[in-house]
C-alpha cells in the first residue's frame, strides 16, 4: 500500500496541473497549446499578485507590473528586434512622458510621417519602452521612415478615468503643434493616431476629440485601432458570450478593468455583467444612445449567429449615478453621435474572431461608415485577444506576425 501512494501523489498531481492547465480552445486557433501555456502564466501571475494583495505585502496591479517588467525584459533580449538606426528619446509632450522614435532616414530636405501610438493593458497596465510594443515602434519607426511617438500615461490604481483620456489628449495637442512637427520634419497632413485594446479606446477618443475642435490646426489623417475596447453598456453581445472564456481576456477581466478605470465598486461586477447597469429603467440612457450600441442592427449576421441581446426592464437602482463615467464619450466612443464620427479620420480597424472585444470594433466600423467616414475593417478569422503583441519568442504565433503585418502595410498605403 505505501508502494502505491507516490504513484497516486504523482497521478493526482498530473490530473490537476492538466486540470488547472488546460482550457478548451476553438479548432481555428493555431497552436492552442502555447496559448494555454501563456494564459496558465498569465492567471498564475494574477493570482500571486492577489494572495500578495491580500497578505498586505503591495497592490496587486504593482504586484503584476513587476512581474510583467521582468517577463518583457527577458523576451525583449530573447525576441530582439532593436533597429540601430531609430534614435530613441525619452522626453515629455504637454507635461506627459513620451518616447520618441525617430527614423535614421532624418529629416534633411523631405518630410516624413508621424504616428502617436497609445498602448494597451485594461488602463493598468503596459508600456511602451519594453517588449513587443518598443519592438514595434522601433519597426514602424525604420520600415515607414516615422517618427512614432508612444504615450506613458498615467494607469489605475494611481488615477482613474478620465486622467488617463487627458494624458493623452494633452501629448496629442503638444505632437500636432505646428512647432513640433516642424522640429520633427513631420508631415502635417500625414499624422496617424494608433493604439491597441485599451490604448485603441483612448486613440479612439483622442481622434474624435481632435476632430471636432476648431482650434487644432493639424489634426490626424488617419486613425488605427487594434481590437479597440470601445463600450460598456452591453456585456452581452455576441463575442462577449462566444469567447467569455478565451484567453488571454476573459469577459469577467475585461468588466474588472471597466469598474477600475471608471472608479466604480468592483462590487457591481455581477451587475453590470447581467447588464442591469443598463437597464431600461435608466432613463438617462436614451433610445438613440441605445441605437449606438446596437448589434442586432449594426452587426453583420454571420456574427450575430442565434444570440439573443439581453435588455433589462428593470434592474440595479442608482447604477448610472454611482458611475458617471459609464456615459461619457470620452470613455465609450462608440456613444459619440453621428456629427461628431463624420468629422473622424479615416480607419484602420482590425477585429479578431475570438476576441470579446470583436463586435465593439465591428460596431464602430460600422457606424463610422454610416457617417461617411472610410474605414478598412481587418478581420482575422483565428485571431485571439493579444495576439498583435505575440510577435517574439517565446510567444511567437503566426496570426501576431500577420496581423503586424497587415497594420504596417495599411499604414504604408494610407499614411
Amino acid at each position: 500500500m505505501m508502494r502505491l501512494l507516490p504513484a497516486v501523489a504523482t497521478v493526482s498531481l498530473t490530473v490537476a496541473v492538466a486540470y488547472y492547465l488546460y482550457i478548451p480552445l476553438p479548432d481555428a486557433i493555431q497552436e492552442p497549446w502555447k496559448l494555454i501555456m501563456i494564459d496558465a502564466g498569465f492567471r498564475t501571475m494574477m493570482h500571486l499578485a492577489s494572495l500578495k494583495a491580500w497578505l498586505g505585502v503591495d497592490h496587486y496591479i504593482t504586484s503584476i507590473r513587476q512581474s510583467m517588467d521582468g517577463f518583457d525584459g527577458m523576451v525583449g533580449e530573447s525576441g530582439g528586434g532593436v533597429m540601430p538606426g531609430v534614435k530613441v528619446s525619452d522626453i515629455t509632450f504637454g507635461g506627459v512622458p513620451v518616447r520618441v522614435y525617430e527614423p535614421p532616414a532624418g529629416g534633411e530636405g523631405h518630410l516624413r510621417r508621424g504616428l502617436m501610438f497609445i498602448h494597451g493593458g485594461g488602463w493598468a497596465l503596459g508600456t511602451t519602452k519594453k517588449g513587443s510594443y518598443d519592438t514595434i515602434n522601433r519597426m514602424l519607426s525604420d520600415e515607414l521612415n516615422t517618427v512614432v511617438v508612444s504615450v506613458e500615461y498615467r494607469l489605475f490604481p494611481e488615477v482613474h478615468f478620465p486622467v488617463p483620456y487627458l494624458d493623452c489628449l494633452a501629448a496629442a495637442k503638444h505632437f500636432l503643434s505646428p512647432e513640433v512637427q516642424a522640429r520633427y520634419a513631420i508631415d502635417p497632413e500625414r499624422v496617424a493616431v494608433a493604439g491597441d485594446s485599451a490604448g485603441g479606446n483612448l486613440a479612439a477618443a483622442v481622434a474624435q476629440e481632435i476632430s471636432t475642435d476648431e482650434t487644432m490646426s493639424v489634426k490626424f489623417s488617419v486613425q488605427a485601432l487594434i481590437y479597440p475596447v470601445l463600450q460598456a453598456l452591453d456585456f452581452n453581445t455576441p463575442s462577449y458570450l462566444q469567447n467569455q472564456n478565451i484567453p488571454v481576456l476573459y469577459r469577467l477581466l475585461m468588466v474588472h478593468y471597466w469598474l477600475q478605470y471608471l472608479g466604480a465598486d468592483l462590487s457591481l461586477q455581477s451587475q453590470w455583467l447581467a447588464n442591469n447597469h443598463s437597464s431600461l429603467h435608466h432613463t438617462s440612457i436614451t433610445p438613440e444612445l441605445r441605437a449606438r450600441l446596437d448589434w442586432t442592427a449594426l452587426l453583420p449576421p454571420k456574427h450575430k449567429q442565434n444570440y439573443r441581446p439581453v435588455i433589462v426592464k428593470k434592474g440595479s437602482q442608482g447604477t448610472g449615478k454611482e458611475v458617471p463615467g459609464l456615459l461619457d464619450v470620452r470613455a465609450s466612443p462608440l456613444l459619440a453621435g453621428p456629427e461628431v464620427l463624420v468629422k473622424c479620420p479615416r480607419a484602420y480597424i482590425l477585429t479578431c474572431e475570438y476576441d470579446v472585444l470583436r463586435d465593439d470594433g465591428l460596431m464602430y466600423a460600422r457606424r463610422l461608415q454610416d457617417a461617411g467616414v472610410s474605414v478598412t475593417s481587418d478581420h482575422y478569422e483565428d485571431g485571439f485577444h493579444g495576439c498583435f503583441s505575440f510577435i517574439t519568442w517565446p510567444m511567437e504565433f503566426d496570426v501576431g506576425k500577420r496581423a503586424l503585418r497587415g497594420y504596417i502595410n495599411w499604414l504604408q498605403n494610407n499614411l
